[in-house]
């Protein structure tokens, strides 16, 4: 590449955009000499494929203005020598406001070069054309060594990690950073309207610890440096919203100008793999392409006008027909939505119309949202007000003032009360949240909640409601406080709840039905909600009124008391306000791992416990947590009449949420994009539940439909078989296998199969201390080989296994009266733990 040598400022017309360029003989790099000009040459030859994957997305920027030897800038905000022209995008955190700089076009990456910027990172998510924040299209992991490591070792995790991420149907593509290590890229094509930044960093998160158990002398995933001698760190935070990595085919501010280069998978069995330099970056790209092009299929759907998009360009249709341009002076918008930038706004308009009324307006994809206050805004949380939802409104009706003519829609004066922007928590379509900004009048958080029926005559019935968590409030956290839809269906009524007594017994819960896929396939989400199925025990929970503070009181679906075993939990009593009491609740008792992910091999280390020095000594090695999930009672005032989505805003009205407590939403989509959340989650499946219905307590029932990702199976212990039985060695002390069986539908204990995997050599030992012996077979049916060398026991033990499949239909238990070696077995049984929140009489085949 030939060096500029001229010092004199040039002029240069790049992208219709007139640029100073200054300095072009200054060397940026002291050990290649390698001077600005160059570095400009470079990003112009490389700005195709650079800005594919750069674009749209705030770019956090690395400064060096007098070259890799002298001082660094880290730079988020651009300043006010920024051309008005280059293109950017507001993010407002927690302290400040910060404009960053789009990487859009040639004319923004030659604007950098001309600062000095040689580093660009950019997170993995993009903004739509509107400026929202699309979810993220990509995954992201950056392998970097430790002492003692290179880039050989970075390219064997590198491999490992492709094999798991292939088998997610991810295809990933690596980069050698420039600097040290690997970044291996994966496109999230197909996902981009069910995941979070949060749930594909959780995922990574699990990769990494995954790759970590399976090869601990080579992975690391904790971030210590302590522990990284020797090792690859599997970096997985990147994907954090907030975070950002290397642009791919960016320079590095080092010692030579190295590039964030993409690389083929062959390249990295290559001994002596290295890191490139800029030229060679040049020469590969003119002679293979963008390797990295096909990452850009992550993204390409977000910002193409699909036909979901192209919908909003009409939103103002009924705006329109209700107003005449040549009579009312109000705004009547763009054929499109506006490509504006910085924070959504708000405005809240005065307006004396035939009845004075607020109009309260939401910028939301192209159009601002619109509802009529009758009573303005409310300033009390106790005091909830009507919200009438209008028609949507074009963006420029939020600086609207003036005098709607007599005789037209809305005739009136219309002023501004206030306006601002807005941070937004939650935009559903029965609930809004946001957190509204302005001089005029403070930030305040309020709660849009519609009341009325989708589709009836009320359907544009909202309230809304100040949360009673403010900004600036030091109460722990931003759970929703919003009141529920049961509250508002009845008028927002106040009042206290009457009083009534506990149940001297907790009340069993409602039980979900496997679903088949037929039935499945046929649940629309318009009709039923998905949630997370939990890997834990199930819990009857009370918030009972005590002497001096309120108790919690933990019963299983056995009817077991779990108090003592989980004191923890009491801290639940801590997040509940007084005159709610007494609370009945449903949920889920689970430990998480270190990905936050239930285990339920941990929560075993839980179990059965209650002797108070034995449960605290297995608290400090394993904690738990609590899920809820439903309501059953209320202010001593049963709900479970109500239908679900009444008594899950009953729930998160009754509970402020922290730690070990949780609230979760339930999974935003469709049955199969929920199922995708919780496959890549690694979650045990998915709970949809019919949003009209009552709950049943103690009744399986349709109602709730459970979906499983691996098959389970419930099952009834009925003896075990000793380790090395047959063989010679046996060792009576140590059970090899379990002999399993599941009742039909007559009760009768079946045959069907055993479990000898799975199990630490701790569980083997303990099994024979736990089971009960007795003389003979519980259970007619066992083949003569599995029966020959048994120890039997008494059919009182719960637990569940992992299977691949039955031998034969499930349905035809009981129908060869007990005859050996037939009827159906479990296949590939593997052992996951005891079930001490069951019964014999529970156990049910899975279907």
């Amino acid at each position: 590449m030939a060096r500029t040598s001229s010092s004199k400022p040039q002029t240069v017309v790049v992208d219709d955009r007139r640029l100073q360029l200054t300095n072009l003989d200054k060397v940026y790099y002291p050990a290649t000499g390698t001077t600005k000009g160059e570095v400009l040459q470079y990003l112009a030859q490389v700005a195709p494929a650079l800005l594919r994957h750069a674009s749209y997305r705030p770019a956090t920027r690395k400064r060096w203005p007098d070259g890799v030897a002298g001082q660094m800038f880290f730079q988020k905000n651009l300043d006010a020598s920024t051309p008005s022209w280059v293109p950017r995008r507001s993010i407002r955190h927690r302290t400040s406001t910060n404009d960053y700089v789009l990487v859009n076009d040639l004319a923004t990456l030659t604007w950098l070069g001309q600062t000095a910027t040689l580093e660009i990172h950019v997170p993995q998510w993009r903004f739509g054309r509107t400026g929202s924040p699309l979810p993220p299209d990509r995954l992201v992991l950056d392998l970097d060594p430790g002492p003692g490591a290179g880039l050989p070792e970075c390219a064997e995790v590198a491999r490992l990690a492709r094999d798991i991420l292939r088998g997610m149907d991810l295809d990933p593509l690596p980069v050698t950073s420039g600097s040290k290590g690997i970044h291996l890229y994966a496109a999230l094509v197909g996902h981009d309207e069910s995941l979070t930044a949060d749930a594909v960093s959780a995922v990574a998160h699990e990769l990494a610890r995954h790759l970590e158990s399976e090869h601990p002398d080579l992975v690391v995933s904790d971030m210590k440096k302590s522990l990284r001698a020797g090792k690859v760190l599997v970096d997985w935070s990147q994907n954090n919203g907030s975070k950002t990595t290397i642009a791919p085919y960016s320079l590095r501010g080092r010692d030579e100008p190295t590039v964030a280069a993409p690389r083929t998978w062959e390249e990295l069995d290559d001994p002596d793999l290295r890191h490139l330099s800029f030229t060679e970056v040049l020469e590969r790209l003119e002679r293979d392409g963008d390797l990295l092009e096909p990452l850009a299929a992550g993204h390409l759907a977000q910002l193409e006008p699909t036909p979901e998009r192209m919908a909003t360009f009409d939103k103002l249709e009924t705006y329109r027909a209700k107003r005449d341009p040549d009579r009312t002076p109000e705004p009547f918008g763009p054929e499109s939505p506006a490509d504006g930038d910085g924070a959504p706004t708000f405005v809240i308009q005065e307006h004396h119309a035939r009845r004075l009324h607020w109009d309260f307006r939401l910028e939301h994809e192209g159009v601002l949202v619109s509802w009529a206050l009758p009573k303005g805004e409310p300033t009390d949380p106790k005091q909830n007000h009507l919200a009438v939802q209008t028609e949507d409104h074009p963006l420029e009706y939020g600086s609207f003032e003036g005098t709607i003519p007599a005789g037209e829609y809305g005739g009136g004066e219309v002023t501004i009360w206030d306006a601002g922007t807005y941070d937004l928590e939650k935009w559903r379509e029965d609930e809004v949240i946001a957190v509204l900004h302005s001089e005029r009048r403070g930030s305040r958080r309020l709660a849009l909640i519609r009341t009325g029926g989708r589709g009836g005559d009320d359907e544009n019935s909202w309230l809304i409601h100040r949360t009673k968590t403010q900004p600036g409030d030091d109460q722990g956290g931003d759970e929703d406080d919003e009141p529920s839809p049961a509250q508002a269906s009845r008028g927002a009524r106040s009042g206290q709840a009457g009083r009534g007594e506990p149940p001297a017994e907790a009340p069993r819960p409602m039980l979900a039905t496997t679903a088949p896929a037929a039935e499945l396939a046929r649940l629309d989400a318009e009709d039923w909600a998905f949630e997370v199925k939990w890997d834990g025990f199930r819990a009857v929970v009370e918030v009972l009124p005590g002497d001096d503070e309120a108790v919690v009181r933990l019963t299983s679906r056995s009817g077991q008391d779990l108090t003592v075993t989980f004191p923890e939990l009491q801290a639940l009593a801590g997040m509940v306000d007084a005159d709610d009491l007494p609370l009945v609740l449903d949920g889920e008792i689970v430990a998480l791992d270190a990905d936050g992910r239930p285990s339920f091999r941990r929560l075993q280390q839980r179990a059965n416990l209650t002797r108070p020095r034995d449960v605290e000594k297995a608290r400090r090695g394993v904690g738990v947590d609590l899920v809820l999930f439903d309501a059953l009672v209320v202010g001593g005032r049963a709900v479970t009449g109500r239908p679900y989505t009444e008594r899950r805003a009953e729930l998160a009205r009754v509970v402020t949420p922290r730690r070990p407590v949780h609230v979760p939403d339930a999974l935003d989509g469709d049955l199969d994009e929920a199922l995708e959340t919780s496959r890549l989650m690694r979650l045990e499946g998915v709970v949809a539940k019919r949003r009209r219905a009552a709950y049943t307590p103690g009744r399986r029932s349709r109602d709730w439909l459970k979906v499983k990702h691996a098959r389970t199976q419930e099952v009834v212990v009925v003896g075990w078989r000793p380790l090395h039985a047959g063989t010679g060695r046996e060792d009576a002390r140590l059970a090899g296998s379990l002999l399993l069986a599941v009742p039909d539908d007559d009760g009768v204990l079946r045959f069907v199969g055993k479990v000898g995997t799975g199990f630490k050599e701790a569980d083997r030992r303990a099994v024979v201390r736990r089971l009960r012996p007795v003389d003979d077979a519980p259970l007619d049916g066992v083949p003569r080989a599995e029966a020959v060398h048994a120890r039997w026991a008494a059919p009182e033990q719960v637990a569940e296994v992992e299977y691949g499949d039955w031998t034969s239909d499930p349905g035809d238990l009981g129908a060869t009266d007990g005859a050996p070696d037939e009827g159906p077995r479990l296949r590939h049984s593997v052992w996951r733990g005891w079930r001490e929140d069951k019964r014999p009489e529970d156990v049910r085949v899975e279907r």
